[in-house]
C-alpha cells in the first residue's frame, strides 16, 4: 500500500472541496466536488456520500476513485488513486455520520466510501507532470 506524505496531508487540510472522479464499468467518467473528504491514516481516505448519484453508481460497478488535490495554498498538485469499499452501517459509518453532521446538521450522510490509497501522481505543470510519485 502507498502512504501519504506529511506534505500531502498538509495540502489536504487546505482544501475546501475535492474533485472526485469515478468511471462506470463501461468507462463513462464522472467528476464531482465533494467537501467531506477526510484522511483517516496514511493509507486511508474517507469520502462521505451526501448527494451522490452517478458517483455511487460508478463505485458500485467499478470500485476505483481518483481525488485531485490543488489550490492556492497546497504548494503543489497531486492526484490520489485508490480502491473503494462502500459502508452503510457499522462503527466507521457511524463515526463519519457524526463528523459530517457536526459540520452540517441536516446532511444526509447516506454512505461512507473508504478509499485505500494505491497510487499518487504529480499534477503540477512541467517536465514531471503525470509522473507517478508513490
Amino acid at each position: 500500500m502507498v502512504a501519504l506524505t506529511e506534505e500531502m496531508k498538509t495540502a489536504f487540510r487546505t482544501m475546501k472541496a475535492f474533485p472526485v472522479a469515478t468511471a462506470s464499468k463501461d468507462g463513462w467518467p464522472n467528476v464531482v466536488p465533494i467537501a467531506f473528504v477526510e484522511i483517516v491514516d496514511d493509507e486511508t481516505i474517507w469520502i462521505a456520500d451526501n448527494f451522490m448519484k452517478k458517483t455511487l453508481a460508478n463505485v458500485q460497478e467499478n470500485p476505483k476513485v481518483s481525488i485531485y488535490v490543488w489550490g492556492p495554498e497546497t504548494k503543489g498538485c497531486f492526484q490520489v488513486k485508490g480502491d473503494v469499499e462502500i459502508r452503510s452501517s457499522g462503527p466507521e459509518f457511524e463515526k463519519m455520520q457524526f463528523t459530517v453532521r457536526a459540520k452540517m446538521a441536516k446532511a444526509p450522510a447516506k454512505t461512507l466510501l473508504i478509499m485505500k490509497v494505491r497510487e499518487i501522481y504529480e499534477c503540477s505543470p512541467g517536465p514531471k507532470a503525470g509522473e507517478k510519485i508513490l
